[in-house]
């Protein structure tokens, strides 16, 4: 069958880089792995091998009817669910899937990219771990390569530890995309960083405390977040205090920067995810 430019499918063919995704995600027996755009089976097939219960959304209806001849077997022995539609209007709750009770595996369209980074990471259900081929350039942003952090990166820091697994040539692939790509995992996924401590403490043991029963004042949204890290990168070129004297008067970033040790000339792509954290516990 040939490829869809609508569906952004570029078929990953080498079985070799697909067994290093599955060893990243460390498939154990019977865990529940949920697949975007399973194509014509190459990733399904090693994931169903590894002993995983696969959930596998495609959107490509011709697809759909290759890949329950290909896993009849699998498919009957509710090994494989094979789910025809756009993974953006899955509910993922009618298939009783739960927070961190499974994990998410796939060679996604690139254009989706970052719409599936933050839909997944942000939804109430949420995956424990995700490995996934992204465009190479994608992956050095969210590591930071070139030294500066990016929206995307400290987005995803927030929620768990990327790393690049390897680099992926683009002969790998059926059609042959214009660009290089990688396998990145992201690990330890939890909503934790919402419901932090600020480390502005007197003693190890206090923060040992504060993390296991933080105060309410501790706790943040998401929702306030991303509006404190939009606003803050909204100039890339300005301070970070201009960009924030939108939503904060300039006097109280002052005291507050200073509180937390960052410099008043400071730009977004510089601060840590702790900084981050930090400066959004003190503009509560």
């Amino acid at each position: 069958m040939k490829p869809k430019k609508q569906f952004g499918q570029n078929f990953l063919m080498n079985k070799n880089v697909v067994g290093r995704m599955v060893v990243a995600a460390e498939i154990k027996a019977g865990e529940t792995v949920l697949e975007i755009g399973p194509g014509k089976g190459v990733l399904t097939e090693a994931l169903l091998l590894g002993g995983a219960k696969v959930f596998a959304v495609e959107k490509d209806r011709d697809l759909i009817s290759g890949l329950k001849e290909k896993f009849a077997k699998e498919i009957k022995n509710k090994k494989l669910t094979l789910i025809q539609g756009d993974v953006r209007d899955i509910s993922l709750s009618r298939y009783k899937l739960r927070a961190s009770g499974y994990k998410l595996v796939a060679n996604i369209p690139y254009y989706i990219t970052g719409e599936i980074l933050r839909t997944s990471l942000e939804n109430k259900i949420y995956p424990s771990k995700m490995v996934l081929m992204v465009q190479k350039e994608v992956a050095r942003r969210i590591m930071a390569r070139d030294g500066k952090e990016s929206i995307l990166a400290v987005s995803i820091k927030a929620y768990g530890k990327p790393s690049i697994i390897t680099y992926v040539g683009r002969g790998n692939f059926n059609p042959v995309p214009n660009v290089d790509s990688a396998i990145i995992k992201i690990d330890c996924i939890s909503k934790d960083f919402f419901k932090g401590f600020s480390p502005k403490s007197t003693s190890p043991e206090d923060d040992v405390d504060r993390a296991n029963n933080p105060p309410e004042a501790d706790y943040f949204s998401e929702k306030r977040f991303f509006e404190i890290l939009k606003t803050g990168f909204s100039h890339k070129r300005k301070f970070l205090s201009s960009n924030l004297s939108k939503m904060t008067p300039s006097s109280k970033l002052k005291t507050i920067f200073s509180e937390i040790g960052l410099s008043n000339k400071i730009r977004p792509e510089n601060l840590t995810i702790l900084d981050w954290k930090n400066l959004i516990l003190g503009l509560k």
